[in-house]
């Protein structure tokens, strides 16, 4: 298996939920970052952006500047952290995000060898939407493209990674289902309870 280490984005307002924090919201028994932290655990080393909170005595905790900057900033703030070649970034707010489907992205890095013309992998939705948060990148390419743009405080996850060539991998149904409204978290909250 590949050596990787994780950047868990863990920040952002919220403004959908309220201003509440994504973080500690729970689906099922745990949190949106439990459960993200229990994602990455094959991970190096894990860092989490977002703000100052209890954690993992492992876990490296940095903020991205300025605080809710957006994703890019955020994944930017954790590369400074990263010493892995290949990097995991997932969104705290993916709840049917696991370990294994980490896993499988990370195979399928292995299996490719991950040639030079490759700057990670993917997941892909039934409606071709790339998972940028639930994927795989070489750590260098991050931070070529973040030194392209310059400034990122506001810049998408797709602006970030606009240049780079991605292994796409089709996602679980479920899988990519976030967080961003409270209809959003009843019902990550209703499939567990059905599952």
């Amino acid at each position: 298996m590949v050596r990787v280490d994780a950047i868990v984005v863990a920040g952002g307002r919220g403004r959908r939920l309220g201003g509440a924090d994504k973080a500690s919201i729970t689906v099922g028994a745990r949190t949106l970052l439990e459960r993200a932290l229990a994602a990455v655990a094959d991970a190096e080393r894990v860092v989490v952006v977002g703000p100052d909170r209890a954690l993992p005595a492992a876990v490296v905790s940095v903020s991205e500047r300025p605080v809710g900057g957006g994703p890019a900033a955020a994944v930017v703030a954790g590369l400074a952290e990263v010493v892995e070649p290949l990097v995991v970034v997932l969104a705290c707010d993916m709840p049917f995000v696991t370990a294994a489907h980490l896993r499988r992205l990370m195979a399928a890095v292995d299996a490719s060898e991950l040639p030079t013309a490759l700057d990670g992998a993917t997941y892909v939705d039934r409606d071709g939407h790339r998972q940028l948060l639930a994927a795989i990148y070489r750590t260098e390419s991050l931070r070529r493209s973040a030194r392209a743009l310059g400034a990122v405080n506001g810049v998408s996850m797709r602006a970030l990674t606009k240049g780079l060539t991605l292994l796409e991998c089709e996602a679980d149904a479920g899988m990519s289902l976030d967080c961003d409204t409270w209809d959003d978290v009843a019902r990550s909250r209703e499939l567990l309870e059905e599952a």
